[in-house]
């Protein structure tokens, strides 16, 4: 959802951030207020409404929120998240609002790569404008949306990349904050994600339910999830045809991983030729990382010795293949998607479904990796209808 943000507004919020961050820095050192000292995760600690840009698809009588809130990092640490609630129009049925968290695929690891930080023509349009319409449909039909920025996205602290649980926590405490933030909004709530997302809605589908007892988890669509991250070291240094490709995700896996665990230094991983990805992802999203990238020789990507066994079997601890997943999940994936293969998608489900998950998962022939969004947006519409009225979906396994 599209923000029309100014210098001045901008401005604004980065100064609430940052006074919200040392409010959260003092709580920490025991000089916070009493309040302050008791602030759990999911506790709404900033809201700033926004005005949505012209261009934008959600529906214009709909209300949008920034927000800031707690939640916790991979390790437990108390973290301030942002990301932006969005409520329908008019009275909520009973019980409240149902909610949708949705979980973005990849912008990039930088500050100015979190959707709700997003301005007209800013660095996250591309990816954006293709998921803006998915979150205007499911307003449009009467759900509140829930958006995180994910840990480190916005906010201080660096950015995770495709940690699940720091991705399930913070998809999550949004739901919380945005109850917090109108009272309106009902305790009934499904993760969607794609991509990214669709890895962040796989590890909350196992694990939310659990973290939030209070609230009521029905569901989970997942878009074309990432995976096999663990594998990035051996593909990239084996080279091939699909390495170009992947290249701009490179830096942005390398930095993730180092913000999950400082041992795991992307600098001391990366050779000098392929430096300037990571400056790249430091500083921009990722058609400014992708841009960096064809300068990069693809035989050239890893430093001479690099020891990269730590990196994998960080990674290795990152796929989704071994959850259990607590709720029915839909997984929805292209065909001709050259980023997440559906072979690779396939093999997921299968042991999901072994591991006794209840999953329905669906291919969508020639769609790629953004066109699945809109190929299996009727089949996501109803799993959700019939998950929001109590009911059994339909499922490949687990029934």
């Amino acid at each position: 959802m599209r923000t029309v943000l100014s210098r001045r507004g901008t401005a604004k919020w980065r100064a609430a951030i940052v006074l919200a961050a040392t409010a959260l820095i003092a709580t920490a050192c025991g000089d916070g207020s009493d309040q302050a000292a008791s602030a759990t995760p999911g506790a709404l600690i900033t809201a700033t409404p926004v005005r949505v840009s012209p261009d934008s698809v959600i529906p214009e009588d709909a209300r949008t929120e920034r927000i800031t809130y707690l939640s916790q990092s991979a390790a437990g640490r108390q973290i301030l998240v942002s990301g932006t609630v969005t409520v329908p129009a008019g009275e909520p049925p009973e019980g409240g609002w149902p909610v949708i968290s949705w979980a973005h695929g990849t912008t990039g690891v930088g500050d100015a790569c979190a959707p709700s930080a997003h301005s007209v023509g800013g660095p996250a349009r591309d990816y954006l404008a293709v998921t803006d319409p998915v979150i205007a449909r499911w307003v449009s039909a009467g759900y509140a949306v829930a958006a995180t920025d994910y840990e480190g996205l916005g906010t201080p602290g660096e950015h995770p990349y495709m940690n699940g649980v720091s991705a399930a926590h913070t998809v999550t405490d949004i739901v919380r904050a945005a109850r917090g933030l109108d009272s309106r909004i009902g305790a009934k709530w499904a993760v969607a994600g794609h991509s990214q997302g669709g890895h962040a809605a796989l590890f909350t589908a196992a694990q939310g339910a659990e973290y939030a007892p209070e609230l009521d988890l029905v569901g989970a669509v997942s878009y074309a999830p990432g995976s096999r991250t663990s594998d990035t070291a051996a593909y990239m240094a084996a080279g091939g045809p699909g390495v170009r490709a992947a290249i701009p995700f490179l830096p942005v896996l390398l930095l993730g991983a180092e913000a999950a665990d400082p041992a795991l230094s992307a600098e001391n991983m990366i050779s000098d030729a392929a430096r300037p990805l990571l400056d790249a992802a430091r500083t921009g999203c990722m058609d400014q990382i992708k841009a960096a990238s064809a300068r990069i020789p693809a035989d050239d990507l890893f430093a001479p010795g690099a020891d990269t066994a730590a990196l994998t079997a960080y990674f290795a601890g990152q796929e989704p293949e071994g959850l259990h997943l607590t709720v029915p999940a839909l997984v929805a994936q292209g065909t001709d998607d050259a980023l997440v293969g559906a072979p690779i998608t396939t093999q997921i489900t299968e042991k999901l479904c072994a591991g006794g998950s209840v999953v329905d998962y669906r291919t969508y022939e020639g769609a790629d990796h953004r066109a699945v969004l809109t190929a299996a947006a009727d089949d996501v519409d109803a799993f959700l209808r019939t998950l929001f009225a109590g009911e059994q979906p339909g499922a490949t396994c687990g029934t």
